[in-house]
């Protein structure tokens, strides 16, 4: 497997922790605007989703710029079991039926 594939999933997993820290964070209540702003939660966040970044301009290189695009879903997918891991939150049938189609997609757009 080519190392800017696994790469490409390891910067998708980033953005997607910083999507759960920075919900996290609208989560809280700050005394004042400044906290709101400037908290481990919101800053880290934000770091991790540079790096993020960082890591796919990184991968255009080896991978090529759809390659890349078409990774960029499987956040979604890595950020609804996140949020049903952090937040509770459910996985109804809608959802886990988009998870299928945007897996499905991947599968087809790499087999052809």
């Amino acid at each position: 497997m080519n190392m800017f594939f696994l790469l490409a999933v390891f910067g998708q997993l980033l953005a997607s922790i910083s999507q759960v820290m920075l919900k996290k964070s609208a989560q809280k209540s700050y005394p004042s605007f400044i906290r709101e702003y400037l908290n481990v939660l919101v800053v880290g966040g934000y770091f991790l989703m540079v790096v993020s970044m960082l890591i796919a301009i990184l991968c255009y290189d080896g991978l090529g710029y759809m390659n890349v695009i078409v990774l960029e879903p499987l956040g979604y997918i890595i950020v609804m079991f996140l949020s049903r891991y952090f937040f509770k939150e459910k996985l109804t049938a809608n959802k886990l039926g988009g998870m299928a189609l945007i897996i499905l997609g991947i599968v087809v757009y790499y087999m052809v």
